[in-house]
């Protein structure tokens, strides 16, 4: 590569780390490199290996093409929607609801936590994502498949309104307007226990962990929380945030003990 395109990959380089908001340490654990060789590369002070740039790839979701400068615009790389989870290689994302499965989860959440005053819907929100986003790091299979996307508060279920509106049609929940330290809260009452039968005890054994972790924080408590982790740093405003980005989450947050060889799936 000459040494004028080399510069301009390292400049588009760094460009995108900072549209995603990420630092040099963040991309440096994604790579699995230290912070001063991702200092090295956005410097043009060394070039980049063709794992570095497919994992650059992923982190910024646009083509190595449009790293390299071969594309005059980025072609936004979407996670897979079809297909099954692979056991060896690259894993794949399924976005897909288990719609039951979801009510189950919710069901327990709200039978285990309903009555704390700080539970209200924005809450619920984070607790869904780490149930779900901790049950893929652990098990590398979706729990409720829920598909989230990145809002400005943090991470929020997109199927959730239309699963709720089904479930008080239903008679399984009731919605409830409150108050939570003079700012308005939406609470969610469950009328009917959940069906444990469904829940594998795996399942129940992440969402234990999630409640007893999280479920005492208020909304902006866990929404600040929420930010520092790497799905929800490394995705775009309003998009679709993907499952595979558990993968590269910083020790304080990953659920999952690697050997040192296998890099958070790199």
């Amino acid at each position: 590569m000459a040494e004028a395109e080399q510069k301009k990959v390292a400049f588009r380089i760094k460009e995108l780390r900072e549209e995603k908001g990420l630092s040099q340490e963040d991309a440096a654990r994604m790579l699995d490199i230290s912070r001063s060789a991702v200092s090295q590369i956005e410097n043009n002070e060394r070039g980049i290996s063709s794992m570095e740039l497919a994992v650059f790839s992923r982190i910024f979701q646009v083509s190595t093409d449009y790293i390299l400068g071969l594309e005059e615009n980025p072609e936004i790389v979407l996670p897979k929607e079809t297909g099954h989870a692979q056991k060896q290689g690259m894993r794949i994302s399924i976005p897909q609801v288990k719609l039951d499965k979801f009510k189950q989860v919710l069901l327990y959440l709200l039978e285990r936590c309903a009555g704390k005053p700080n539970i209200g819907e924005t809450v619920l929100y984070k607790l869904l994502y780490f149930i779900d986003f901790n049950y893929y790091e652990t098990y590398e299979e979706q729990l409720t498949g829920a598909t989230y996307i990145k809002n400005k508060y943090g991470p929020t279920p997109v199927q959730f309104i239309k699963i709720i509106d089904q479930m008080k049609n239903d008679g399984e929940i009731k919605a409830i307007k409150d108050q939570y330290y003079d700012y308005p809260q939406k609470r969610y009452i469950p009328l009917k226990k959940a069906d444990l039968t469904k829940l594998k005890a795996s399942e129940k054994d992440i969402i234990d962990q999630v409640i007893n972790q999280l479920s005492d924080k208020t909304a902006a408590e866990i929404s600040e929380y929420s930010h520092e982790d790497i799905p929800w740093k490394a995705t775009g405003d309003k998009e679709k945030i993907d499952y595979e980005l558990v993968f590269y989450r910083a020790p304080a947050y990953s659920v999952r003990s690697y050997p040192e060889e296998d890099s958070h799936g790199i």
